[in-house]
Order: C-alpha cells, then structure tokens, then sequence
C-alpha cells in the first residue's frame, strides 16, 4: 500500500490510496474525505457523483448530512474552491459499507490507519513534523530548505489560529487575507504565482526557493504580532493589518532586489530542479 502524500498546508491536502488521489482537509480536529473520490476509487464509476446520489436514495441513514458525511470547501479540478460531500474516517467507514465492492475492505484497513495515526499526531504533534520532514526529505529537497519549509507552516499555522480567533470565519475570508500579505510582500497574489511557476494543484510553497520562503514568514509573522499588539478584530481590520505586514516584507523584499540587482520573485519551481538534477 503507498504512502500518504501530505501537502501540509493548512486546510486542503491529497493523499493517495494506491495511486490514485483523495481530497482531504482538517475540520474540526480530523482528516474529511471527499466521498466521492473514495466512491471513484471503489467502484470504478465513470460518474461517481451519480452514484453516490443513488447510495443517499436507497441508504436513508445516510441520505442527510450529518453525523456521516458534512459539506466542505475543497479544491476542484478547475482549481477553484467548492462545497463537497466529505465525511471523517467513521463516516466513511460507514458510506463504505453500502457499496458493494471487494476493494472495499483495504480502504478500510487504509481509513482506520490514517484516522490512528491521526490521533496519535493529536497526542503528539511532533509526530506530524516528523512525518513531514521525512516526506520532504524522499522528495529530494535539501536539510535547509526543509528547516525553512518547516518553520513557514508553524507560522502560517499560528497566523490562521490568530485569524480564526479574531473574526475570519469563511474560506474565502482565510483567502483574502491570504492574497493581501502575498500582494503586499510580491505584488501578485498566491494564484498569480503559481501560475507564474507554471503550477496547477502543487502546493506554492513546496515550490519556493530559500529567499521566497523567508520573506513569505516574514510578511504573515509580521501580521500576526500586528494582529496581537492592535488586538485587531474584524474581516476589514484583520485585512488591513495583512496589507501593513505585507508590505513589511515587500520593502525589505525590494531592498535586497535593489542591492542584488534581481528579482526574487522566480518562475522556478521545484518539478524544474528535480529534472534538472536528474539530468546531470
């Protein structure tokens, strides 16, 4: 059985069950899967989403959210967020048994794994950085960067806690703020960038050179002491403090561009790198 790939960031990750990817995403505390990408996964549907309405019509237990299955905002194949049927380990455990398929009982044997490992990151949350340090560490990427990659998601972890707390509620207010910092520290937003990388579903900063990684802590660190020393609450207050803490980094940014006599702002990416090295 292949391993999990963890796009650690915050919010929206793929894992992989024999090849093939699930969304995944953390609510309230635990992994929610999408349910259909399990149901593609089992069944072999060319229309999972058809067949999983017919699973709510003959199953009534499951016919409504909760406590089974919840909508959750993950990304779509056009990139976008959008609300999709997900459900926890046990919900999915419990979809799982109104399918009749034999590749069901190695999902759940996967299901149960990942929801124990789950706990015990929750009992131990130095097990979710190890975890990830290895993961990154077999894709190829140096001992500094992974150090610096590492530093960037507690960061960003304290800073979505910072807008959690003060107000920021939706998804798209967490994007907002988000694109605000990006705007203010590289003058393009985070979908902008990946573009610019020539990404589509990759994560933006396993794509991130040393330089870029650094200023990107440094404009949400800066935002989030901006949040706790102005006690800032509210959307528009928390987006104003992102715009000043953006704008930190976008000046110390510029003048390391200005003595350097480059951008740091790169098209690079890391898939381009690996080749390269593969090619030597």
């Amino acid at each position: 059985m292949k391993k999990e790939k963890n796009n650690i960031e915050s919010g929206n990750q793929i894992a992989i069950f024999r090849g093939k990817e699930i969304r995944k995403t953390i609510f309230q505390k635990e992994w929610w899967f999408s349910v259909v990408d399990i149901i593609r996964i089992l069944t072999d549907s060319p229309q999972p989403k058809t067949y999983w309405a017919k699973i709510k019509e003959r199953d009534k237990d499951i016919s409504e959210p909760f406590p089974f299955w919840e909508q959750l905002k993950l990304k779509a194949s056009d990139g976008k967020m959008r609300e999709t049927d997900c459900a926890n380990t046990e919900g999915m455990l419990r979809i799982i048994q109104s399918i009749p398929s034999p590749k069901a009982e190695p999902m759940k044997r996967w299901l149960a794994r990942v929801g124990y490992e789950r706990i015990q990151e929750i009992e131990d949350p130095e097990l979710a950085t190890k975890r990830t340090r290895v993961l990154y560490k077999l894709k190829g990427y140096p001992d500094g960067w992974i150090e610096k990659r590492m530093r960037g998601i507690a960061i960003r972890e304290e800073l979505t806690d910072e807008w959690q707390n003060r107000g920021a509620r939706e998804q798209k207010d967490y994007e907002i703020l988000k694109a605000e910092i990006s705007k203010a520290t590289f003058g393009i937003t985070p979908r902008q960038y990946k573009n610019l990388k020539g990404l589509e579903r990759e994560n933006l900063r396993d794509h991130m050179d040393d330089f870029e990684l650094i200023f990107t802590m440094l404009g949400e660190r800066s935002t989030t002491e901006i949040h706790r020393n102005e006690d800032s609450r509210g959307l528009e207050k928390l987006q104003e403090d992102a715009k000043f803490g953006g704008r930190i980094a976008g000046n110390a940014k510029a003048e390391l561009e200005k003595k350097l006599g480059r951008s740091i702002v790169s098209e690079k990416n890391f898939l381009e790198l690996k080749d390269r090295k593969r090619l030597k």
